[in-house]
């Protein structure tokens, strides 16, 4: 229920056991923004704003939430209309490439990166990364019973596209926070 209510910004779920009167309320107007930041609470984050990409394009709907700390393990959720896809799919490899390709290319334009340089590799990039991708389509191909893994092939361009121009409109529009996470990968 609780991941019900952050993938459902705004949306106001209460709990209420009638034998003792205890009530619970969720409620998290933020959304997946607020998911991140709950991941994260107890850790040191690189950066305290949680980057938001939202958009839709055709008939799908693309939504991340993504936050650096400082630990080396990579902490990614990923939700095609809100079934938890533990294996990943197809909007995972479209934002892992997104993000690896969005991330060296500011670097290189930033001059943090140089020409004699090697390019961070998927591994540099995801070290300390908490993310929230949710996407929502018409007809999720799910790969096996367990609908744990999306196989909707259209998606991995459609999430690609997204996540490099909205991390591109970040970077740009945040040359520091973009400084510290390229420092961090």
């Amino acid at each position: 229920m609780k991941e019900f209510a952050f993938l459902s910004a705004g949306i106001k779920i209460i709990l209420k056991d009638d034998r003792d009167g205890r009530e619970q309320v969720l409620q998290y107007e933020g959304g997946i923004r607020s998911f991140v930041e709950f991941i994260n609470k107890a850790k040191d984050v690189v950066h305290p704003e949680v980057i938001h990409i939202i958009r839709d394009i055709e008939k799908v709907s693309v939504e991340a939430a993504l936050q650096y700390n400082d630990g080396y393990s990579e902490n990614m959720l990923c939700f095609a209309n809100y079934v938890n896809t533990t294996e990943g799919g197809t909007h995972l490899s479209g934002f892992r490439s997104a993000l690896t390709r969005s991330i060296n290319d500011y670097a290189r334009k930033a001059n943090i990166l140089k020409d004699n340089d090697d390019n961070l590799s998927g591994d540099d990039v995801r070290e300390g990364l908490t993310c929230v991708l949710s996407v929502k389509l018409e007809d999720p191909q799910f790969e096996g019973q367990t609908k744990t893994k999306l196989g909707n092939s259209d998606i991995r361009g459609i999430v690609d596209g997204v996540i490099t121009e909205g991390l591109g409109v970040f970077f740009e529009e945040n040359p520091s926070t973009a400084k510290k996470i390229i420092e961090k990968c």
